[in-house]
């Protein structure tokens, strides 16, 4: 299935051109637009899987919109601009803009620009996926050991016994030892009242 990409220009003879470019590579534009609020609102509505824009458009520059798009995770930005100052780099960084070409543009520099973002894209997401579930195992270790450490005080258990009845209960009652460990930390709490 070819990439599918919302394309972001204020100036339509360049976006036309474009648009022409990246369906000849291959690409399918979803959508094209002239301005930043347009983008986001596109992107929020078809999800694709890159959105090609801008800096400097009317409504909504494509900084800010890139912005957004990164915020609500709708979609990876390519900034394609004139501008190449300090500041316009450090703006687009902080945006969690993906990958920064600058105008005039060339036929060759567009396919690697777009492949190497979706690579970051995807290889953000991967971590970013893997930080969720590192932070969920680490609270779930969190809610066993003081599930554990009740367990030990209540009924004179060892540590082992104590993470063995946990373990017990999960599967005998098919929930995850997080979910048996918060309600045995609920009961608890309960009975302290």
């Amino acid at each position: 299935m070819p990439t599918r990409i919302i394309l972001a220009e204020d100036d339509t003879v360049i976006r036309m051109d474009l648009k022409e470019e990246l369906l000849r590579q291959g690409y399918l534009v979803i959508g094209d637009v002239g301005d930043g609020l347009s983008a986001v609102n596109l992107a929020r509505e078809v999800r694709p899987d890159l959105v090609v824009m801008d800096m400097r458009m009317p409504e909504m520059d494509g900084i800010s919109a890139a912005e957004i798009l990164t915020r609500e995770n709708l979609a990876p930005v390519l900034l394609l601009t004139a501008f190449n100052d300090d500041d316009s780099i450090e703006r687009a960084r902080n945006a969690g803009v993906i990958h920064y070409v600058t105008k005039p543009w060339r036929q060759s520099d567009l396919k690697p620009a777009i492949e190497i973002a979706l690579s970051r894209f995807r290889e953000y997401r991967a971590l970013e996926t893997k930080a969720r579930g590192l932070e969920d195992q680490l609270a779930t270790r969190k809610v066993v050991e003081r599930a554990k450490g009740v367990l030990m005080l209540k009924y004179q258990l060892s540590e082992h016994e104590a993470f063995r009845r946990i373990q017990k209960l999960s599967m005998n009652n098919r929930k995850s030892m997080r979910e048996v460990a918060e309600a045995i930390l609920l009961a608890e709490e309960l009975n302290q009242q």
